[in-house]
C-alpha cells in the first residue's frame, strides 16, 4: 500500500465525518426553530447533502483513479447521468428493503424514503465516485477476493459498516415502550 494513497484515503474519512459534523452544528445556527428531533427530514436532507458533496469534492481533488485519457465532454454528461440513475436505483432499492424489513409502508413515506437517500449518500454516491456507473467494477470490488486497492478495501468496508449499522441502529426499534404487554409490565413495576 502506498503511503499517499493512505493519506487521501484518510482525508477523505476525516471529511465525510466533518461533513456530518457540519449538519449538525451549522443548520441550528442558520435556521429558526431548528431541532434534530423536531425537524429531522430537513437535518436528513442536509446531511445527506453533506456527504454527497464532500464525496464529489474528494473525487475532484484526491483523484483517487488517475486515468490518462481525455475523455469527451458528451461522454462526461453520460456518466454523470447514469451514475445520478444508479443514485436514484439505490435509493428505491434501499427504500423497499427498509419496508421489507420492517417500516411502515404509508405512514412513513418521507420518512423511510429520505433515510435510504442518506444510506444510499454514504454507501452509492462513494462508490459512484470512485467507482463510476460501471456495473463490472462493482461487481469486481464487491466479490469474494475483489479489491485490489486501498480504495476499493475502503468501498467494502464503508458500504458493509453503513448497511449493518443501519440494521443494528433499529434493531432496537420494536423494545420501544409502545406494547400493550410493555406498558403494563412499566405499570406493575413502578407500582412496586
Amino acid at each position: 500500500m502506498n503511503e499517499t494513497e493512505l493519506r487521501r484515503l484518510s482525508v477523505g474519512h476525516v471529511l465525510c465525518g466533518l461533513a456530518v459534523l457540519f449538519s449538525l452544528c451549522v443548520p441550528p445556527l442558520l435556521l429558526d426553530e431548528f431541532s434534530l428531533l423536531g425537524t429531522h427530514l430537513v437535518w436528513l436532507c442536509i446531511c445527506s447533502a453533506c456527504v454527497i458533496s464532500v464525496n464529489v469534492l474528494s473525487l475532484l481533488t484526491l483523484k483517487p483513479n488517475t486515468s490518462t485519457k481525455r475523455i469527451s465532454f458528451a461522454h462526461k454528461v453520460n456518466k454523470l447521468y447514469r451514475s445520478c440513475l444508479y443514485f436514484f436505483v439505490s435509493c428505491l432499492l434501499f427504500h423497499g428493503i427498509i419496508v421489507l424489513y420492517g417500516a411502515p409502508l404509508v405512514e412513513s413515506v418521507g420518512e423511510t424514503f429520505l433515510f435510504a437517500v442518506l444510506l444510499s449518500s454514504f454507501t452509492t454516491s462513494r462508490c459512484l465516485c470512485i467507482l463510476g456507473p460501471n456495473f463490472h467494477a462493482w461487481v469486481r470490488v464487491f466479490s469474494k477476493d475483489g479489491a485490489m486497492s486501498v480504495w476499493d478495501h475502503s468501498l467494502q468496508i464503508t458500504t458493509i459498516c453503513s448497511i449493518v449499522g443501519a440494521w443494528l441502529g433499529a434493531f432496537p426499534i420494536p423494545l420501544d415502550w409502545d406494547r400493550p404487554w410493555q406498558v403494563s409490565s412499566s405499570f406493575i413495576c413502578n407500582m412496586l
